[in-house]
């Protein structure tokens, strides 16, 4: 992103200005106040929305007619966002079904997909029979069974408890791992960006743009010990306090 301005049509400045470089294998959370943009950029980079002024540039992919790269990004939104008369197969093969890879064809990918998900068993049932976490995992799932470069996730596990939000909080490290993707995380909560990520963008309140871009280095195992560790805890602490400042950045 550079110098990234938008301004939506009721005059509301979402964004200013906003730069941001993201390196390949990276695990990128965007923490902020809300209101303060993160979904409005992460629209944005996905090519869901338009810049009122800079640019998004993708050195390493190739571009389509539309200026996008060229299947290299998946999304999870908010909600799960499943079609309710589709199988959870189906609503995997969506992706590639929209490219013409037929169901056959998919089959296997697909399977795979919701094998890395926990959700092989699970391929004939429909999104009512499931519970919110699982409705949550077909979604990512759906992102993922394109193999893009790229996974944006737009606070994802919000309106899930605790203990579903930090079990899915484990897979997504998992996947990050398994298939080296790169992920940008929209967050509100400064415990689970300091969890997920090796990198943290805090952003100040409207206009959105970085305030701080802080590094985070993590044990290559994060569990339940770590979570009650003395590192996490410190982590955790200096998010919070970069996030505060950037709150009272905005208000003075």
């Amino acid at each position: 992103m550079q110098n990234v301005t938008k301004v939506f049509s009721n005059g509301t400045l979402a964004l200013k200005d906003m730069s941001l470089d993201v390196r390949p294998g990276e695990f990128i959370s965007l923490l902020g106040p809300s209101g303060c943009g993160k979904s409005t950029a992460l629209r944005i980079i996905a090519g869901l929305g338009d810049a009122s002024s800079g640019s998004i540039d993708w050195p390493s992919s190739k571009i389509n007619a539309k200026g996008l790269p060229e299947g290299d990004v998946g999304f999870v939104f908010q909600e799960p966002t499943l079609m309710p008369w589709s199988t959870v197969f189906g609503n995997v093969h969506l992706p590639l079904k929209l490219r013409g890879v037929s169901k056959s064809a998919a089959r296997q990918k697909v399977m795979e997909g919701l094998e890395s998900v926990g959700l092989a068993d699970f391929a004939d049932a429909y999104p009512r029979e499931l519970s919110g976490g699982m409705k949550m995992r077909v979604s990512i799932a759906r992102a993922i069974v394109t193999r893009p470069k790229l996974l944006l996730m737009d606070e994802p596990f919000a309106a899930l408890d605790e203990i579903t939000r930090q079990k899915l909080n484990d897979d997504v490290l998992k996947l990050w791992e398994q298939f080296g993707v790169t992920v940008i995380f929209v967050t509100h909560s400064v415990y689970e960006s300091a969890y997920l990520s090796n990198r943290i963008v805090v952003m100040r309140a409207r206009p959105g743009q970085v305030y701080a871009d802080l590094e985070v280095v993590q044990p290559r195992v994060r569990d339940g010990a770590y979570r009650t560790s003395e590192s996490y805890r410190a982590i955790c602490q200096t998010v919070s306090d970069t996030l505060q400042g950037a709150i009272h950045s905005a208000e003075s």
